[in-house]
């Protein structure tokens, strides 16, 4: 994989599955979600604009899936979103990645090339 991050390209997690999180996490409890941008969905829940039904697509995306992305609230985005990691960063596939990108056509990421381990001879 390349330094640069997958999701810059992808943004399938963010308008495939719904973005829900701990209400205390919104700015009126103190935490950094806009309120605005969240609906309440259970007692103690919240989600992001745009995932609490179908077609999902998170309030915050901005730009074309699969092409160009970015969360414009990246700063101040929920613990569900900073939790989310594309597969292989962490060395491991992740199927919630794989399966957002299916859905939106994408193929799934690839684990980065390891380097030849082989000793090399010096001619």
């Amino acid at each position: 994989m390349s330094d640069q991050n997958p999701c810059l390209t992808c943004g399938a997690r963010c308008a495939h599955f719904r973005v829900s999180f701990y209400w205390g996490e919104c700015h009126c409890a103190g935490g950094p979600v806009p309120d605005d941008l969240v609906l309440p969905v259970g007692p103690h829940l919240v989600a992001m604009r745009g995932t609490e039904s179908r077609p999902v697509r998170c309030a915050g995306l901005l730009g074309e899936v699969g092409g160009s992305v970015r969360c414009t609230l990246y700063g101040q985005r929920s613990s569900t979103c900073r939790e989310f990691e594309a597969s292989w960063s962490n060395g491991q596939a992740n199927p919630c990645c794989d399966k957002a990108r299916a859905a939106h056509g994408l193929p799934p990421l690839t684990p980065p090339l390891q380097p030849d381990l082989a000793p090399q001879r010096v001619a």
